[in-house]
C-alpha cells in the first residue's frame, strides 16, 4: 500500500531524497513508527502581541508562546486506518523546555476530493489545512498551508487568514551530518512571524501495530469533514 505522501506527490516521490523517501513511505500496512530524536537549535515566536494567538494554542497542542536555544526533541510517526477508514500519519512533536514540555501535534490524511493532504491541527481535528507539497532542489519535501476550516459539531466555517497562520516547512536529509533538518517558519498576514523551529534529529524505527500506538498519539475526536 502507498502513503499518503507516495499518492499526492505520485512521480515526482521519486525525486525525494533515498532517506526522505524512507521516512515518508510507510503505511497502515507495514506495522511501523518512525521516532526521531534530536535538537531544535532554535525556537521562536513573533512580537508580545502575537503570544496571545500562541496562548491558545496551548489548549489543543497547536504551537505555544515558549523560545529558546537547543532545545531537546523528539517526533513520533504513526500510521493507521481512523474510524473512518482512512489512511492516516499522526506528528506528534515535543519540545523539552527547562521548566515545561510544550506539545505541537496533528493527523494527517490524503483527501482525493481536494487534492492535497489535510492536516488536522491539535488534539480535537477542529482545525483541517490543506497542505501543499513540493520537492525541493536538495531533494528535501516542503510543506505549505492552505485554506484552513474550522468544525465542531453543527459550526462549520472558513477560518479568516487575518486570524491564522500560515505554515512553510522543509524537511530535508543532510549526508554530511548523517541527519534529518527540519525548518518551521509560521507567519500571519497581518502581523508577521508567529513562531517557528529549526534544527536536526536522527531516527528509530520499531515495529508498531495500530492497537500498540500510544493514547497520547491518538486524537481524542475525529472529524469527517475534510
Amino acid at each position: 500500500m502507498q502513503s499518503i505522501y507516495q499518492q499526492q506527490l505520485g512521480a515526482d516521490f521519486q525525486k525525494l531524497h533515498p532517506r526522505i523517501q524512507e521516512r515518508l513511505a510507510f503505511s497502515s500496512a507495514d506495522n511501523r513508527a518512525f521516532i526521531g530524536e534530536g535538537t531544535m537549535e532554535r525556537v521562536w515566536h513573533g512580537p508580545f502581541y502575537t503570544l496571545p494567538f500562541l496562548r491558545v494554542g496551548l489548549l489543543r497542542n497547536i504551537m505555544f508562546p515558549d523560545a529558546g536555544k537547543n532545545v531537546p526533541f523528539r517526533i513520533e510517526n504513526y500510521a493507521y486506518r481512523d474510524s473512518f477508514g482512512r489512511e492516516t500519519v499522526t506528528w506528534i512533536r515535543r519540545f523539552s523546555f527547562p521548566n515545561c514540555t510544550r506539545c505541537f501535534d496533528a493527523t494527517m490524511i490524503r483527501s482525493a476530493s481536494r487534492n492535497c493532504i489535510v492536516d488536522y491541527l491539535g488534539t480535537h481535528q477542529h482545525l483541517a489545512v490543506d497542505i501543499d507539497l513540493a520537492v525541493t532542489e536538495r531533494g528535501g519535501l516542503r510543506l505549505r498551508s492552505g485554506e484552513q476550516r474550522f468544525y465542531e459539531g453543527p459550526i462549520k466555517f472558513r477560518f479568516p487568514m487575518l486570524m491564522s497562520g500560515l505554515a512553510d516547512v522543509e524537511e530535508w536529509y543532510d549526508d554530511d551530518a548523517d541527519c534529518y533538518r527540519i525548518k518551521v517558519e509560521v507567519l500571519n498576514p497581518a502581523f508577521g512571524k508567529l513562531f517557528g523551529y529549526h534544527g536536526s534529529f536522527r531516527p528509530t524505527w520499531r515495529t508498531v501495530t495500530q492497537p500498540e500506538i500510544p493514547a497520547y498519539a491518538l486524537p481524542q475526536r475525529e472529524e469527517v469533514r475534510e
